[in-house]
């Protein structure tokens, strides 16, 4: 079959898995300090001609957390590891604005995106875990609408250190002595309410101008964030109808900010569970809940809706109404498929355990890649951010499985055909801003 023309991406979720019990499987490897592990798993998803892997972050950990959460490698140095073990698949680290610091994080991501061949992204969020703050010497948590004014702000001092040099700066001319030409050397002096940075940057523009801005902001703070800087919008969705009506208010928001809404993909996640037959996916599903921890499942459920208070209330009784300040993202999602299919607060614990609140899909490798299919060509998504319950198993039948399918359908690469992870999303190269404005 010939190759649709528009073509489906494909991220996957490194780690240990995502469901919380999914670990104790006979067949599961849980070594969350296991830098081959991830190699693996990452090796897997450029075989399959993946666009990128995806690392997830926390940076606080607590005895009620789910084993999956209480270790975890550096995202910047595993990926610049990972970096020198491939070739061609892209490399995402959420990274977090409260708590970073805008000359360190520019440097490194231009350094990841300089030593992988242009293949960096740049998971954008501003925090999760309030307990976090006291690990970087802050008296309190800020709030929502401080933390994303603070990562508008954080954005612009990166992207403005990132073109401290013009792209064809360095001359390197042997025989004139010349390394670089001085005139196209920038000095940010950037003073704002929350940053102050000189600059320059001491490195050369990255390959891709700017690593690839992932975001997955859903309440009306983060959308506007996302419009105005996001090209993949990593979201939590459940119905196909609800996803396309979300694209369109995203990409309205960012025409409305002056950007081309076409550079934004749409990206949801999602957790098939695949055997031969939907009954036995649910059956497995059911081996694995038997294996979750409680009080892990819960403080999941928590972390993901913003209410502490859960593991007070009872298990049997309804799931408590969010505070329109605490209405984001998952929240948002949770409630809607709590609505949805009637949940009290135990169903929901254990639908977040098996899934971390993606949605899930049932079936055979071929519904599983139907499924897709559907949502793809119908619009509501431009390609799908992959959370595998167990690794690696699971890994390599989605794989070795799904995507030969995918392939078959035309809706799916068999090679990679660019160098940069910006080619494999068909996004633009950011012109330096002096160009651009010429």
């Amino acid at each position: 079959m010939a190759e649709n023309p528009r073509q489906m991406h494909l991220a996957a979720l490194l780690g240990n898995g995502v469901h919380v019990g999914g670990w104790r499987l006979p067949d599961a490897e849980y070594d969350p300090d296991s830098f081959d592990l991830q190699l693996r798993l990452t090796q897997m998803a450029e075989k399959a001609k993946f666009d990128m892997v995806f690392l997830a972050d926390g940076l606080a950990s607590n005895p009620g957390m789910s084993p999956l959460a209480l270790s975890r490698l550096e995202p910047m140095m595993l990926l610049a590891g990972l970096a020198r073990a491939t070739t061609h698949i892209g490399l995402a680290a959420t990274v977090t604005t409260t708590y970073s610091d805008p000359y360190t994080l520019a440097r490194q991501f231009a350094t990841l995106d300089h030593m992988s061949g242009g293949r960096a992204a740049w998971n954008i969020v501003t925090g999760l875990n309030p307990d976090a703050a006291q690990n970087f010497s802050m008296p309190a948590y800020p709030g929502k609408e401080q933390r994303y004014e603070m990562a508008s702000e954080f954005v612009e001092v990166c992207k403005g250190l990132w073109d401290s040099w013009e792209d064809d700066a360095f001359v390197k001319d042997k025989a004139s002595g010349v390394a670089a030409d001085l005139s196209k050397f920038h000095t940010l002096n950037h003073k704002g309410p929350h940053y102050q940075v000189k600059g320059p940057l001491n490195l050369r523009r990255p390959p891709q101008g700017y690593p690839v801005i992932v975001q997955a902001g859903a309440s009306s703070t983060g959308l506007d964030f996302a419009s105005r800087y996001a090209e993949i919008v990593f979201t939590v969705q459940e119905d196909m109808e609800t996803t396309k009506a979300f694209g369109v208010k995203v990409r309205a928001l960012a025409k409305a900010a002056g950007r081309d809404p076409n550079s934004i993909k749409i990206v949801p996640g999602i957790c098939p569970i695949i055997a031969e037959s939907v009954e036995a996916s649910k059956e497995m599903l059911a081996r694995m809940a038997a294996f979750a921890d409680p009080v892990a499942a819960m403080q999941m459920l928590s972390e993901r809706m913003d209410l502490p208070e859960l593991h007070t209330l009872p298990l049997d009784g309804p799931v408590p109404d969010i505070p329109p300040e605490k209405r984001r993202g998952h929240a948002i999602t949770l409630l809607g498929i709590t609505q949805k299919y009637g949940f009290n607060l135990r169903q929901l614990r254990d639908y977040v355990a098996a899934s971390n609140g993606h949605r899930l899909i049932f079936g055979t490798a071929q519904q599983v890649a139907d499924d897709l299919e559907e949502w793809f060509v119908s619009g509501a998504a431009d390609g799908f951010i992959l959370h595998i319950i167990y690794v690696p198993g699971p890994m390599e039948v989605f794989a070795n499985e799904v995507v030969p399918i995918l392939q078959k359908k035309g809706l799916y690469r068999k090679d990679y055909t660019g160098r940069t992870l910006r080619d494999h999303l068909g996004l633009a190269r950011p012109a330096h801003p002096l160009k651009a404005a010429s």
